[in-house]
């Protein structure tokens, strides 16, 4: 393994099958070799720098069907909300007084048109200049995407999910694998800081397919990645599968960091909420942002895409203080700036 990794640091090319044998053989010395490594690879372009981003839940509503996913169109338990454009810039507002400077907004697909999104970018890049803008708002057209981008939109996360085709088609009943990368590959080309990212432990999901995703950030290169520990929800076809772990996830993390270097890697509130210090062990293995919510409290547990989800404490956005303690312990401090991708 340690051959494997040396390589990857290095940033050379890995073949599939070198991937595939980096997923299926890890191990504590490994992981903790990676995580070195990583680390290093971190300091050496961002120093101990992680980047706060207020997250905004726009909507829980969603057109998708994915069976993995507790705002699924078909899960007729889920408390559906919609924040107005006033409620949104009313968390950018909030956000901005604490000393964001990158609002993401995020939801589920199919809410908000495209024209509305553009508009609403157009206002916060307005009333807050200094800001950047993400988001995270699934599938449209190379022409919705480029008026987004037109309108100031600076980055886009829409994960993969899995460079399997087959394993996509498994947790996707009603999309299109082709689709998805036809998206990404539009986002890339329209300029956006394009992030991709898939879950760790998903159903159906083997070292094999593991090894794709890996090839595929090779080969895409991202500037931001998103992944998080698959955590099954009540009332999905999922609920009774085992969940992803912690520890195959902040390695995952650590191979990611390797593979690009210079990458935006979030400690996700999936990852705090499988285990305590998780996002504090995803920091210390690589990753470099991290994501308090500033949705209004109230709708906070309604955007559960995953049960037991922490909605409330140090991932909020309002207790800043809290987090930046939290990162602190483990040796890295907190940057209040838009936090762009430093290039290679």
């Amino acid at each position: 393994m340690r051959e494997l990794i040396e390589k990857l640091s290095e940033n050379r090319s890995l073949s599939l099958a070198e991937y595939e044998a980096l997923v299926s053989g890890m191990n504590p010395e490994a992981a903790a070799f990676a995580a070195k490594k990583a680390d290093e690879a971190r300091r050496a372009v961002y120093g101990n720098k992680v980047y706060i981003r207020g997250l905004i839940e726009i909507s829980n509503v969603c057109r998708n069907n994915c069976f993995y996913c507790g705002i699924r169109r078909g899960n007729t338990e889920c408390a559906r909300y919609t924040l107005t454009p006033d409620e949104i810039l009313g968390c950018c507002e909030e956000g901005h007084a604490l000393g964001f400077r990158t609002f993401v907004l995020q939801g589920g697909e199919g809410v908000y048109k495209a024209d509305e999104i553009c508009s609403l970018v157009k206002e916060i890049k307005s009333r807050f200049s200094d800001s950047a803008v993400t988001l995270s708002l699934g599938e449209f057209s190379h022409d919705e995407y480029a008026a987004m981008k037109s309108a100031g939109a600076d980055r886009y996360l829409l994960r993969h999910e899995t460079a399997d085709r087959e394993h996509y088609a498994s947790l996707h009943p009603d999309m299109d694998f082709d689709n998805r990368m036809r998206c990404l590959y539009d986002l890339k080309k329209l300029g956006f800081q394009t992030g991709c990212g898939f879950m760790v432990g998903s159903p159906g999901q083997t070292a094999k397919t593991l090894a794709k995703d890996l090839k595929f950030i090779e080969e895409f290169s991202p500037e931001m990645c998103g992944i998080g520990p698959f955590i099954p929800h009540k009332d999905t076809p999922f609920a009774n599968e085992s969940a992803g772990t912690c520890e195959q996830t902040v390695y995952l993390l650590s191979l990611i960091r390797l593979i690009k270097p210079n990458i935006l890697l979030p400690a996700t509130t999936a990852l705090g909420t499988i285990d305590p210090s998780g996002r504090e062990k995803g920091i210390l293995a690589g990753a470099n942002v991290v994501m308090p919510n500033l949705s209004p409290l109230g709708v906070r547990d309604k955007y559960k895409l995953y049960d037991g989800k922490i909605c409330t404490g140090d991932e909020s956005a309002q207790c800043i203080k809290c987090l930046s303690l939290r990162v602190e312990s483990v040796g890295f401090e907190i940057s209040f700036t838009r936090g762009d991708i430093i290039k290679e």
